[in-house]
């Protein structure tokens, strides 16, 4: 006998508008597995709360706003977001003339900004993959290039993890990434990188499509973590300050410290929407009041203290 359909509401026998819904957000929007299913989760929790939301007034989100009163503000904050994407999709099909979602709270949510690790730190971390890689011993070398890849190209974890070989180019100093939905982009890869990644690929073991192999596959996020806090270890950093995310970050702040555009940033590490950049990098107060006073044209003469 076969099971129910995933596509219909089991209360109504109508087609089901939180299905529909991912549905379009992952053909038309890209949307990855994971926000899918974080989607998924958050408007199933609603559903629990105040049943069918197709069909839920501005009362029923005030009581799911009071349900919710609990959550800490990142968690809620996702969760209107997914209920008010969700009302706009209604509304867009000709489902719903209103969307109740504006009834909901509206929570002030400020990003915190990734740990950061300073140029002298990133070079003692780099430092101690080097003399440990000078020996030529393959797991040495491996995490040389892993680390040089990590700052050198500002890549995250997934996509260091699962680059295939033939995303290398042979004659080319840049690599072929598939990052968040599915898109694709080009990322440069510096002269150190690219001779720790050279090392890496004389010792690779044969016989794997991808550049970093391992017996399930390739290396997975939770080894790679754990590479990198043994080595801050032995560098002499705290483990807890190192990590992928972190390096990244590192790539991309220390970039923008130099002089970096915001929009190439922004195409180096594949965020679709520039106002994520902005949150995901820093720039220092000395560094922006310098700015000012040098390329201000009405600067000269009037300092900014």
């Amino acid at each position: 006998m076969p099971g129910p359909d995933p596509d219909v509401d089991s209360g109504t026998g109508k087609p089901d508008p939180i299905a529909a819904f991912l549905v379009m957000m992952a053909a038309e929007r890209g949307a990855a597995a994971n926000t899918l299913a974080a989607y998924a989760h958050d408007l199933r929790q609603a559903e629990m709360v105040i049943g069918p939301l197709a069909s839920a007034d501005r009362q029923d989100m005030k009581r799911l706003g009071a349900a919710w009163s609990q959550l800490a503000s990142s968690s809620l904050a996702r969760r209107i977001s997914a209920m008010r994407q969700f009302y706009g999709f209604l509304m867009d099909e000709g489902m719903r003339a209103d969307d109740p979602s504006r009834a909901l709270p509206r929570p002030a949510v400020r990003r915190p900004l990734p740990s950061v690790l300073s140029v002298a730190e990133v070079d003692q971390l780099l430092g101690r993959a080097e003399s440990e890689a000078a020996g030529g011993k393959a797991p040495a070398v491996r995490m040389l290039a892993l680390l040089e890849l990590l700052y050198g190209s500002g890549l995250r974890a997934t996509e260091l993890v699962s680059l295939p070989i033939i995303a290398v180019p042979r004659d080319a100093p840049f690599l072929s990434v598939t990052g968040k939905g599915g898109h694709s982009r080009m990322v440069p890869v510096g002269t150190r990188a690219q001779a720790a990644l050279g090392r890496w690929l004389t010792l690779r073991p044969a016989g794997s499509r991808f550049v970093f192999p391992s017996r399930a596959g390739h290396l997975t996020r939770v080894r790679l973590y754990q590479l990198l806090k043994e080595l801050a270890t032995r560098a002499g950093l705290p483990p807890e300050r190192v990590g992928p995310h972190v390096l990244r970050h590192a790539f991309a702040s220390h970039l923008l410290a130099g002089g970096a555009d915001l929009r190439v940033l922004q195409m180096l590490l594949g965020h679709a929407d520039i106002s994520t950049t902005q949150i995901y990098t820093h720039v220092d107060a000395d560094r922006l009041v310098k700015l000012v006073n040098e390329r201000h044209p009405l600067a000269a003469g009037v300092a900014v203290d």
